[in-house]
């Protein structure tokens, strides 16, 4: 990374974006790394931060050019649940959000790290190990944003030479931010409700089987792409990257083994259709090969962590 150039990321009080945003800040220093969001946050007080829709092309170029940005990690989106219930919004932010972040780059040579997600991949895909390069027809407005966004992201890449990196990050499981508008949101809420009053109400059947991944895991894996050398990439912006892989029913189970009083019951809503859709493992041996991918986190490891720092 040229040190002379700052970092910039959207959606930076995002689930992800906090945490990303304090790694960077962590690794490049605090002033070289802008953030910004429709909405402040705590976490962004921070450091530099900056009120922006991503949908305001001039103010968000302004940012960019006051601000010397020779990287931007794009987060800024409207995930899968929420969007279901707002296709026109979900459809505005993930795609002409992600034509103006290109549009900006391409004209200032940035790089860009732009995350995909397994909201790509639809019902008629193999379940199990489900492959790198398969035919991608999503059952959500948010996976078709993410579908076109990796192919607008291949455009940029070879239409204009723009260095675009991204990862089809599986459900993100944290303690530090409660997501919302997700369909894996379940897997973060329950401990939550383990710690609060050790009771849960889970919004999948308890054999409701999906990829996960402990956020630090999901940031570790992010900036090891980003750092990783361009020659060695056979992918850009769709890199399948697994964690781990469990059931409702045996994630309420790892938490009942640290919190024996903790009662979980299972009643599925709208989210369930979606999370039918989607794969139960990935296959990521392309991450492996290319920049040394390897996760550091299982089940138990992970709700051991979550639990010992929702505790204190």
């Amino acid at each position: 990374m040229d040190n002379t150039k700052k970092i910039l990321v959207t959606g930076a009080a995002g689930q992800i974006g906090i945490e990303l945003t304090a790694a960077l800040r962590e690794k490049y220093g605090t002033e070289s790394v802008m953030a910004i969001d429709i909405r402040e946050t705590e976490a962004a007080k921070s450091g530099p931060f900056k009120i922006c829709n991503i949908l305001d092309l001039n103010k968000y170029k302004k940012i960019v050019n006051d601000n010397n940005i020779g990287t931007v990690y794009h987060l800024a989106a409207i995930l899968s649940a929420t969007g279901e219930k707002n296709p026109k919004l979900c459809f505005d932010v993930n795609m002409n959000g992600l034509q103006n972040v290109l549009e900006v780059a391409r004209e200032y040579n940035q790089r860009i790290f732009c995350p995909s997600s397994i909201a790509v991949f639809g019902p008629d895909v193999p379940k199990e190990n489900t492959p790198q390069n398969v035919a991608l027809n999503p059952t959500t407005v948010y996976g078709l944003t993410k579908v076109a966004g990796e192919l607008l992201c291949d455009y940029y890449v070879n239409k204009y030479n723009v260095d675009i990196r991204g990862i089809r990050y599986p459900g993100l499981i944290s303690w530090k931010n409660r997501p919302s508008g997700g369909t894996t949101d379940y897997a973060v809420e329950i401990y939550f409700g383990a710690t609060q009053n050790e009771k849960y109400q889970c919004f999948v059947n308890e054999e409701t089987r999906l990829p996960m991944m402990y956020m630090p895991d999901a940031i570790r894996g992010t900036l090891e792409l980003m750092d990783a050398p361009l020659k060695s990439l056979k992918h850009h912006s769709n890199y399948n990257l697994s964690g781990m892989s469990f059931s409702a029913g045996e994630l309420a189970e790892s938490i009942q083994k640290v919190i024996p009083n903790f009662e979980c019951t299972f009643k599925p809503d709208s989210r369930q259709e979606i999370a039918d859709s989607w794969p139960v493992t990935i296959d990521d041996g392309a991450a492996k090969k290319d920049w040394g991918w390897k996760p550091k986190f299982n089940i138990t490891t992970m709700t051991k962590d979550m639990l010992k720092n929702l505790r204190n």
